[in-house]
């Protein structure tokens, strides 16, 4: 591999993710994206997911509508994986 493919790579890499944002801008309103920038701080895997699958909801013409804060906190709860509760018994 030369630089020219890394750049290459680099660039389109950089295309596809200006693509997600614009339509991401297009799909959310403004606290579902600022809600959305926050977890792809804390959480980028999970950020990354929701994306994906807002993405395709929306190419499927599942989404009628911008995706409210409300909408969003329930795609993310139903995302996440439940955490794990563990109790000691003491004897």
């Amino acid at each position: 591999m030369s630089y020219d493919d890394n750049s290459q790579d680099s660039q389109q890499d950089s295309q596809i993710a200006a693509q997600k944002e614009l339509i991401l801008r297009q799909l959310l309103s403004s606290e579902a994206r600022l809600r959305l920038n926050n977890v792809k701080m804390v959480k980028p895997d999970l950020a990354a997911l929701v994306e994906n699958y807002l993405i395709n909801m929306a190419s499927q013409g599942r989404l009628n509508s911008q995706v409210s804060d409300e909408q969003l906190k329930q795609i993310l709860m139903s995302i996440q994986q439940p955490k794990r509760d563990f109790k000691i018994n003491r004897k």
